[in-house]
């Protein structure tokens, strides 16, 4: 787990001018979130170490926070189109990879690199409350740092991960009247009492 040396210098994310880059993630996220620029960076970095030429494109999250918005921002890959998982390690990595082969590019923050950048590593270690963070001064961190905080390896996703599951034939629950997938049983998880609601 070699940590990058190619740095983006370019003042861009993935051609993005950073202040148009910025602008976008407080639309799409509703903030202006230091974890979506900063996964902005790492997106730029994947995408600089995939192999050339044309191949179909999945991503995955290490962690359901910033990342995700960072990806979908950046990518063609969103969780609404299923080219994007979303599997909570905790991690703050990410990895685009070849959805028919799995073999891909993980990026994540080399803990050891944050020594130079005291307010990246107060933040990413929850070392100061949100109170005592200084937004802008974050910020002005993240693009001097840019991708050089982050290390890169070439991956192989495990089958499970990557294999598309197709989803098979529906009925309609006989208690709600909705329809569900018929794997899941004789009614639907709700009706079985799966429901994420209060009733």
């Amino acid at each position: 787990m070699q940590p990058d040396t190619s740095m983006n210098r370019s003042g861009t994310v993935c051609s993005i001018p950073v202040k148009n880059f910025i602008r976008r993630v407080r639309e799409f996220h509703g903030a202006t979130a230091p974890g979506v620029i900063l996964g902005g960076y790492m997106v730029d970095l994947a995408y600089r170490h995939l192999p050339k030429g044309d191949i179909l494109l999945d991503a995955l999250s290490e962690t359901r926070t910033c990342l995700p918005d960072a990806i979908q921002l950046l990518t063609p890959c969103t969780i609404g189109n299923g080219w994007l998982k979303v599997l909570d390690l905790g991690k703050f990595a990410l990895c685009l990879y070849d959805k028919s082969s799995g073999g891909g590019i993980r990026v994540f923050v080399d803990t050891e690199r944050l020594k130079p950048f005291p307010e990246i590593k107060a933040w990413f270690f929850k070392l100061k409350t949100k109170k005592e963070q200084y937004l802008e001064v974050l910020l002005d961190e993240i693009q001097t740092a840019g991708s050089q905080i982050c290390g890169v390896m070439p991956v192989k996703l495990r089958p499970e991960i990557f294999e598309v599951r197709r989803r098979g034939p529906f009925r309609v629950c006989p208690i709600c009247h909705e329809s569900y997938p018929a794997q899941h049983g004789d009614c639907c998880l709700d009706c079985s009492g799966k429901t994420p609601y209060l009733i």
